[in-house]
């Protein structure tokens, strides 16, 4: 099987419906961090707003925030970050009768009959998934040359000697371009190439160690002495893992906290927008996003990625997985609008062996 990019076909501008639709009207933010009455919420799909006679596509997008004039482009811009004065546009339709037009079926190809009535239309720990699996395989081959792969991880994924080694293998072979986490994943990581264990148990056995307890805050402490994670993967004290990889092959990552946190490690973002504007700055490069294992993270990685990307002036889709044992995780996410979302129900670490294996 052979990955191709489906084209994107673009709205029909010179259908009466939208050649004869008015410009989008514009108006000005009353303060900083407030959007005028009125204001149109982007979406998933891609935009297009009518600025002096021209449709202007929105080229970088996500949900949930309005859409500014700024120099001259449409911007998707988040309500914290909206300037008093500046240009927004204002109406709810998305038909273009308000200069707004939502193009949902870019993507889509000609569909053949369909029955009315058809079993296992769902996903489910009961959906057949092997095609999911070849498709991941087959994309992520494309990607790695031709795209952006952005993993999110939680920390069951560095719990398991395995599923840790096929990951840092991932990472080693270029199938790796960006990974959004919190502390525990990468503290985890590094406790297992520091001292074997993760949680105190060892990776490998799942035997609790004496004094295990104290193994991920003795990692936590050992790489805040040295002042960096980097500088601790510099040292020497940790062996391999994903986070040694990644600082070894220079591939990105932001690790955003929360209040539980212990340490927390040097690069976690303790504020919490700062963070969200770090993992959108990934976000924004990623053509392929899968997520594992991290419901919290997951669904704030789908709020902020559009169903497309513009590449090379030219419009492609952004892939992305939800991959989770519950599966009220995984239909969580959908549930909060990223409609395009790909679910599959299965343990994230025989997941990503899966996928190394399939790769590799």
């Amino acid at each position: 099987m052979s990955f191709t990019l489906p084209q994107y076909h673009d709205p029909d501008f010179e259908q009466a419906q939208l050649k004869n639709a008015p410009d989008v009207v514009f108006q000005p933010a009353p303060m900083d961090g407030v959007a005028p009455e009125g204001y149109h919420a982007t979406s998933i799909f891609p935009e297009y707003f009518k600025v002096n006679g021209t449709w202007l596509l929105a080229e970088e997008s996500r949900m949930d925030c309005v859409a500014a004039l700024r120099n001259g482009k449409i911007a998707a811009v988040e309500f914290r970050n909206l300037k008093a004065g500046e240009p927004v546009a204002v109406g709810r339709t998305e038909d273009g009768s308000q200069g707004i037009y939502v193009h949902a079926t870019g993507f889509e190809e000609e569909k053949g009959e369909q029955e009315t009535f058809s079993f296992r239309q769902g996903r489910s720990r009961e959906t057949a998934y092997s095609m999911d699996y070849d498709s991941i395989y087959e994309l992520l081959r494309h990607e790695k040359d031709h795209g952006r792969i952005l993993w999110v991880m939680g920390p069951a994924c560095a719990f398991d000697h395995d599923a840790r080694d096929a990951f840092a293998a991932l990472v080693r072979g270029g199938y790796v371009h960006g990974l959004l986490a919190g502390n525990a994943l990468a503290t985890h990581d590094l406790e297992a190439g520091y001292l074997r264990t993760a949680l105190g148990q060892d990776i490998y056995t799942q035997r609790s160690m004496p004094n295990g307890h104290y193994n991920h805050i003795d990692t936590i402490n050992a790489v805040r002495m040295c002042g960096s994670t980097a500088a601790f993967v510099d040292s020497g004290k940790v062996k391999d893992g994903i986070i040694y990889e990644c600082v070894k092959h220079d591939v990105p990552f932001v690790l955003v906290g929360s209040v539980r946190d212990d340490g927390p490690l040097p690069e976690v973002y303790g504020n919490v927008y700062e963070g969200q504007d770090a993992m959108r700055n990934l976000v924004k490069e990623a053509t392929t996003v899968i997520c594992m294992a991290s419901t919290l993270h997951t669904v704030a990685t789908g709020n902020m990625t559009p169903s497309y990307r513009v590449v090379d002036g030219v419009v492609r889709p952004v892939y992305f997985y939800s991959v989770d044992v519950s599966e009220f995780a995984v239909n969580k996410l959908r549930d909060r609008g990223s409609l395009s979302v790909r679910t599959i129900v299965t343990n994230v670490q025989d997941f990503v062996v899966n996928v190394r294996k399939g790769v590799m």
